[in-house]
Order: C-alpha cells, then sequence, then structure tokens
C-alpha cells in the first residue's frame, strides 16, 4: 500500500499546502496592511489635532509599532497625557494587537479574492471596514466622555 492510496491523506496534504501558501501571502501582505491602518490613523489624528490644537494628539511609527498619543488642557495652558494606544504588527495571528490604555484588542489581517485586505476583530468575530477599525482604536482615548 503507497500513500497515494489513502485518499484523505492526499486531500489533507493539499490543503496544508493551500493553507500555507496564503499564510505566506498574508505575512508578506502585512507590512502594507500596518502601513493602511497607520495612513487611515494619521488622517484621523490630523482631523482631531484642527480640532482641538496642536497639542491634542500626535501619531509616530518605530520599530513596526504605530504610537498614538491623546493629550488634554488642563488649567487652561498645561497639556497631559490622557491616553496612549500603541498598534503593534504581530506575524503569529497575522495581524495586529492593539493596546488602548489597557483595553487590548486583537485584529486580524487576511485576504479576500482579489489579493484585498480584510481585518476582522477576533474576539466579536466581525469583519471590520477601515473606518470601523479606526474607531475601534481611536474612540475611547479620543472621546472618552462620549457614549459609544
Amino acid at each position: 500500500m503507497s500513500a497515494s492510496d489513502f485518499h484523505w491523506l492526499q486531500m489533507r496534504i493539499a490543503e496544508e499546502k493551500e493553507r500555507r501558501d496564503r499564510e505566506t501571502m498574508i505575512l508578506d501582505r502585512l507590512p502594507q496592511a500596518a502601513a493602511q491602518v497607520e495612513h487611515a490613523l494619521a488622517t484621523c489624528v490630523a482631523n482631531y489635532i484642527a480640532a482641538f490644537g496642536p497639542r491634542a494628539a500626535s501619531i509616530e511609527s518605530k520599530d513596526s509599532v504605530i504610537h498614538v498619543v491623546v493629550r488634554e488642557e488642563t488649567a487652561g495652558v498645561v497639556w497631559r497625557e490622557r491616553s496612549r494606544i500603541e498598534v503593534v504588527s504581530v506575524p503569529t495571528i497575522p495581524g495586529f494587537q492593539i493596546d488602548r490604555a489597557g483595553s487590548p484588542l486583537l485584529i486580524e489581517v487576511g485576504l479576500l479574492p482579489g489579493e484585498k485586505l480584510y481585518y476582522r476583530d477576533r474576539e466579536k468575530d466581525q469583519y471590520l471596514t477601515m473606518e470601523e477599525l479606526t474607531r475601534r482604536i481611536l474612540d475611547r482615548s479620543m472621546f472618552p466622555k462620549l457614549k459609544e
């Protein structure tokens, strides 16, 4: 008896090869996904700064981590940090781990047909548009006193 005699084994080998190829493609696209998320967050931060002043927030990227800091003015003169958000690329997900002031969020990145990226909230098992993703990342930190 040879390995080719086991139909289930051949099917599972083919499935595993396909899974590995898909995983490699996603990992290759993860830097592009991170750049898209960073661009979207930078746009949101720029709008927030336009509304509340140049010290109200900042964004920077360093060593594959996107840092967003939100500040508030106290006593009319002193700006203090209200919250800090970190978006870290995590190849083992593959996707992002987002720390929003101690409230973690895991976002899986995947490929749709046509090699279009998708984002999925792992905890809620929900697919997200870029608008929904940026809201989940920034809303609580930028607007803590407003209801969701």
